[in-house]
């Protein structure tokens, strides 16, 4: 059967390319985008924002009526718009996809509050590869000791608004699980001036800013002698928007709850 999905912030990069990758995904179908109620695309032609021919579809200012139309929605907005999207998914029992980073521990709350009432999968980046990322680094910092000193870089593109970015943390809670401490009693987000000598057990974060880079994310273990790095680079925000259909599908006629891309690929074990 074809998945009808939804994308709310549809004129936005992310946005326009989750509906592109629908539009020519197989066995799914776009049900249709929305926008904020002040988006210069409002009613515009989904095909024509595109830069293809007209669709009949034009983008929409009603999410809650995307929501009832569709399968499954797929959300790449802003914190404030993904609470109010989680809300709806909520109330009507849809599966929502979240890829919105800068999230705060309250917001985060409230999604796993929502994700009782219907599924809910969330990831700080739906890159297939980015996720084997994570396992490996969780594997690793699991093996290793504290002899070695993990630090995590990661680069975007100048538009970026978040540092680290979602994906830097969740390489580094999960290089946290694997030494089976929390991440917030042990990372390092800042380092300037006379900061004295590393901290045994940190995880220290450095953040690159410049251009258009998608996104580089690179884990280091360095210890005496030796340097372990595990490296993913970007090239396209495409990979994004594929995971995050890939994780569309998976969603439907999942059970209420809070989900994440290790479930979907069959990771989490």
């Amino acid at each position: 059967m074809t998945t009808r999905i939804g994308i709310v912030g549809c004129a936005g990069r992310m946005g326009q390319m989750l509906m592109r990758e629908t539009l020519e995904g197989e066995g799914v179908s776009l049900a249709g985008g929305s926008e904020w109620s002040g988006s210069a695309a409002l009613g515009r032609d989904i095909g024509e924002l595109l830069g293809r021919g007209p669709l009949g579809q034009v983008v929409g200012g009603d999410a809650r009526a995307l929501f009832e139309a569709s399968d499954v929605i797929i959300d790449f907005t802003t914190p404030a718009a993904t609470l109010e999207h989680v809300a709806l998914a909520a109330a009507l029992g849809k599966p929502l996809v979240i890829g919105t980073t800068g999230l705060t521990p309250e917001q985060s709350a409230r999604i796993d509050a929502a994700a009782r009432s219907a599924a809910m999968v969330w990831a700080p980046n739906f890159s297939v590869g980015v996720n084997l990322l994570m396992a490996l680094t969780r594997k690793v910092a699991a093996t290793l000791d504290d002899s070695y000193d993990i630090e995590i870089v990661e680069m975007h593109h100048r538009h970026k608004v978040d540092a680290p970015s979602g994906t830097a943390l969740g390489l580094g809670r999960a290089a946290a699980a694997g030494r089976q401490v929390a991440l917030e009693e042990v990372w390092v987000k800042e380092r300037d001036g006379q900061t004295g000598p590393r901290r045994s057990g940190s995880i220290g974060f450095a953040t690159l800013r410049g251009g258009d880079v998608v996104g580089d994310h690179t884990v280091l273990f360095a210890a005496e002698g030796e340097r372990l790095e595990l490296t993913h680079k970007a090239s396209s925000r495409a990979v994004f928007a594929k995971g995050a259909i890939r994780a569309a599908r998976w969603a439907v006629g999942r059970p209420a709850g809070r989900y994440d891309m290790t479930d979907v690929l069959g990771l989490s074990a």
